[in-house]
């Protein structure tokens, strides 16, 4: 699979490619939203593409990606099983059921999920 702007729930999604290239830095995250702009709303990120700098919110890694993609105005939705890094922080617990409830960035287990929100947000 490669990365690819996928129709979902109506809704334009870049699907990244799970075996693709570790997002470490701000540019990679800016990469990914000039790529968004050839048509994708929402950026579907597998958390197994993500440093681990982003589950480490002392870093803020994490702060800095989700505001860039904000300021753009992409959603952002990390996708797979974080459950080790949320045992690890009620720091990120806290952030993730923020960012649920918001409608910007998401923290969702699976594409089906995604879906499941895309849906709920339209």
């Amino acid at each position: 699979m490669t990365d690819d702007i996928q129709e979902r729930a109506g809704v334009p999604v870049l699907v990244l490619d799970p075996a693709g290239p570790v997002i470490a830095t701000e540019q990679d995250a800016l990469d990914l939203i000039g790529s968004a702009f050839l048509g994708a709303q929402v950026v579907a990120v597998p958390a197994s593409r993500l440093d681990a700098r982003f589950f480490a919110l002392g870093t803020r890694f994490a702060g800095e990606i989700m505001q860039k993609f904000v300021n753009y105005r992409l959603r952002l939705a990390i996708v797979g099983d974080i459950s080790a890094y949320l045992a690890e922080s009620s720091a990120l617990r806290a952030l993730v059921h923020e960012s649920n409830q918001g409608g910007h960035v998401w923290f969702v287990p699976d594409l089906d999920a995604l879906d499941e929100r895309l849906r709920e947000a339209a």
